[in-house]
């Protein structure tokens, strides 16, 4: 079996899995006296309940909403169980920053792997060729999004240009107000995508929809050569994605929702953009739509609601994240084991929480 066939076999089997029955491995394994994570085994004992005691995915619920800004101090290690060996070697993920210092996590290699195998899964369905020529202009460093390059690399036999592309430094300029310096920091970008868009053969473009936005009104040939663009870390509306299908003159623009902890793929825009679904990377990761004021409650098919993620990997448990997003609950159909979210908008006033550029 090549290293393709072997991922998108993870994907087929994850979505053949019984949530409940996922629950309860996962929490078995977070909770094991010996072996569970350091962190959770802590909040164990201060919880009313037993944990293990957890059977079905709506019993989460008992945990309460966690807070991700507790990932803003504890050591991520602490969040992986001890039954991954230790010392444990990889790399430390932080989230962008947006509402103040970033939170973080620890990815184990089957998780990179899965995120990845998903990326490749969704790529094929949505048109994008292996073997092709990608720009990948998005933020590296400390930013999960970085690596989907070397997924492309190494799972869709691609050739990947890059950027330096610092999103926290726009942002801070945002937060202080200084419109100007943040305008020129954007164009530096800019001129960084424009060099390679017009001297080497590009095919396909990583960004965000706030910076393809942003390249558009700048450079509005050079988007024109690109047959292809997949984005995400900004939120993007309905007109957005109809300039961009005008701006490439072709279909093949998928804007993926998601955070550091938690990614979902891009399904079929539908009525021309008035509704965007996603549907999340199951079971690994889930997402409800609940009440803004009433957290435990799940609205109807079609309301607005605001976004509620569960992290179920067997090395990361994050129970009932409420995002700081509001989105419309999607019937994903007999197609998925689980409901989408469309039409992704931001919770918070933008001068609360900045997004820039990702």
């Amino acid at each position: 079996m090549t290293i393709a066939e072997d991922v998108d076999a993870l994907v087929d089997e994850a979505l053949q899995t019984d949530l409940d029955e996922w629950t309860r491995h996962v929490v078995r394994r977070t909770f094991d006296p010996v072996t569970g994570s350091p962190y959770w085994l802590r909040r164990a004992a201060e919880l009313s309940f037993d944990p293990r005691d957890v059977t079905t995915y709506d019993g989460l619920s008992a945990f309460g909403p966690f807070r991700l800004d507790v990932l803003r101090s504890v050591d991520p290690a602490d969040l992986v169980p001890l039954a991954v060996p230790r010392p444990l070697a990889g790399r430390v993920w932080e989230s962008g920053s947006t509402t103040g210092d970033p939170s973080r996590a620890f990815y184990t290699e089957p998780m990179l792997r899965l995120r990845g195998a998903w990326r490749r899964w969704a790529m094929r369905r949505e048109g994008f060729e292996t073997g092709r020529t990608w720009l990948q202009a998005t933020p590296t460093g400390p930013h999960l999004i970085g690596h989907s390059g070397w997924d492309l690399v190494h799972l869709y036999g691609a050739r990947v240009y890059g950027i330096d592309f610092d999103p926290r430094w726009v942002k801070h300029q945002l937060r202080l107000g200084r419109m100007r310096e943040a305008q020129e920091y954007t164009d530096h970008v800019i001129a960084q995508m424009a060099g390679i868009l017009r001297s080497q053969p590009i095919d396909y473009l990583v960004t965000t929809p706030a910076l393809l936005q942003a390249c558009i009104r700048a450079e509005p040939e050079l988007v024109a050569t690109v047959q292809g663009v997949r984005m995400t870390g900004t939120h993007a509306t309905g007109a957005m994605w109809r300039s961009f299908v005008q701006a490439i003159g072709g279909e093949m623009v998928s804007i993926m929702y998601g955070n550091t902890f938690g990614n979902t793929l891009a399904l079929p825009v539908e009525r021309n953009g008035e509704l965007m679904p996603h549907v999340p990377n199951y079971p690994q990761v889930t997402m409800r739509v609940v009440d803004p004021r009433d957290w435990t409650r799940t609205v109807g098919l079609g309301e607005t609601g605001r976004v509620a993620m569960t992290v179920l990997h067997e090395d990361l448990f994050l129970p009932n994240v409420l995002e700081r997003d509001l989105a419309v609950r999607y019937d994903t159909g007999p197609e998925w084991p689980c409901d989408g979210v469309a039409n992704v908008r931001p919770l918070l006033d933008a001068r609360v929480a900045p997004e820039g550029i990702y």
